[in-house]
């Protein structure tokens, strides 16, 4: 019987020998934890409806929280419309003037000899200012006085001539020609007197020229040119500038529509311009003077002028300034805080509250507006409360809760002859005794 060949098996590595059987992946972890988060979000999901609640109630049905109130109501802050009466004010910006500001300059040329001010000094009209070298005025004066001597002493001779041709002339002893000469001759040096006088006159002004004095009470401001100087004539820059400051004016613009009532108001009587400070306050107060004659065309504004008594020198001259204008005065207006005033698409409105503690979206119309109220025309009723704050969170028909308004509380003095409150001691246990 022939041999069977023997089945030949493969041959495995070394490393498979060694490795032993092939192991299977293991999955189920990772089945087992997608399971588990699947029904925690199921149960997450459907437990409130389950459960019955997943749903909120309505704001009708809602727990009543502390005082009664709706927990979903809006706290608010209320004031109630009333009237007053409301000053019309206007407010522009000003620019403050002196009342009278002149630059000294000099008439005559020569040499300043003397500065009779102190920079920044407080002068009366007829102060002397500066001094210019009078020396060669003085000597033209003298001139002129010593022509106008000698044509008198002309004159004197002459005045005689004529009368003894007048003697002459009876007796036949001088011609009418001689008389009619000697009387032009007296009349030609009375008219040299008139002209000496008007050089005189005009020396002595020359003369007065070389002392320079203030024309107005006022201040002066800094110097322009020191002593020792030549000065002329007609100097652009001037020796000094001399400032009315008490009284002082302000100027400013309103517009043309604020006309009829600035003119009204000057009709009823005096006019207050108060002049403000930087935070408000009023810094001085003072009467409007007049608008002027003409509307600038090219703005559409009016050019007004106010005077200020200034007596503290509180106004500067050149300085800008708040003004407030007051040209009438609302008696009895219905007025609101204009914190209660909302704009929207229908124009302005505000939030009351009623009775039932619910706020109704009211339209308004409104008159004049002032920096912190508002007054009502057509809207509202005196006594209705309008929400100030927390209207931004509120619609129609919201509930709210008024809150009261903050207050202070008053601080109680220590006891007489307690300086301050004495402590725990330092081993725990009640005050001291005092």
């Amino acid at each position: 019987m022939p041999d069977t060949p023997m089945p030949i098996e493969p041959k495995l590595s070394e490393a498979a020998l060694s490795a032993g059987p092939p192991r299977r992946r293991r999955r189920w972890p990772w089945v087992l934890a997608l399971l588990l988060a699947g029904g925690g979000a199921a149960a997450w999901w459907f437990w409130p409806q389950l459960s019955g609640q997943g749903a909120a109630p309505p704001a009708s049905t809602r727990p009543a929280g502390r005082g009664g109130r709706f927990q979903g109501a809006v706290p608010v802050t209320a004031i109630a419309a009333a009237r007053a009466d409301i000053p019309v004010l206007v407010e522009a910006l000003g620019t403050v003037q002196a009342l009278n500001s002149i630059t000294i300059r000099s008439q005559v040329d020569g040499i300043l000899v003397e500065i009779g001010f102190t920079e920044g000094q407080e002068v009366r009209r007829g102060d002397v200012l500066a001094r210019i070298d009078p020396r060669a005025y003085a000597a033209a004066l003298a001139q002129a006085e010593a022509k106008r001597a000698q044509n008198l002493a002309l004159l004197a001779n002459a005045r005689l001539d004529l009368q003894r041709y007048v003697e002459l002339a009876r007796s036949n002893g001088a011609s009418r020609q001689q008389l009619d000469t000697q009387r032009a001759q007296v009349a030609q040096y009375e008219a040299q007197i008139q002209a000496d006088d008007a050089t005189i006159e005009t020396a002595r002004t020359q003369l007065d020229f070389a002392t320079i004095r203030s024309p107005i009470d006022g201040r002066v401001g800094i110097r322009g040119v020191d002593q020792g100087n030549l000065i002329r004539a007609g100097d652009a820059n001037g020796i000094v500038l001399v400032n009315q400051v008490a009284p002082i004016s302000v100027l400013f613009t309103l517009p043309q529509q604020d006309l009829p009532r600035v003119i009204t108001a000057m009709q009823a009587g005096p006019v207050v311009v108060q002049a403000l400070a930087s935070d408000g306050t009023v810094r001085a107060s003072g009467t409007l003077l007049t608008p002027d004659n003409i509307v600038d065309q090219t703005t559409g504004t009016i050019r007004l002028k106010a005077t200020f008594g200034n007596e503290d020198r509180m106004l500067w001259p050149g300085a800008f300034i708040n003004l407030r204008i007051q040209l009438g005065l609302l008696r009895g207006a219905l007025t609101v805080p204009l914190a209660a005033v909302q704009r929207g698409p229908d124009g302005a409105y505000a939030f009351v509250v009623r009775a039932d503690s619910t706020v109704e979206q009211r339209p308004l119309a409104l008159g004049l507006i002032t920096a912190s109220q508002a007054v009502v025309l057509r809207g509202l009723t005196p006594g209705e409360q309008v929400v100030t704050s927390g209207g931004l969170r509120l619609t129609n028909g919201a509930d709210v809760i008024v809150a009261e308004p903050v207050r202070a509380a008053p601080v109680a003095p220590p006891p007489v002859g307690e300086g301050r409150r004495r402590g725990p001691r330092p081993g725990g246990g009640a005050p001291a005794a005092p």
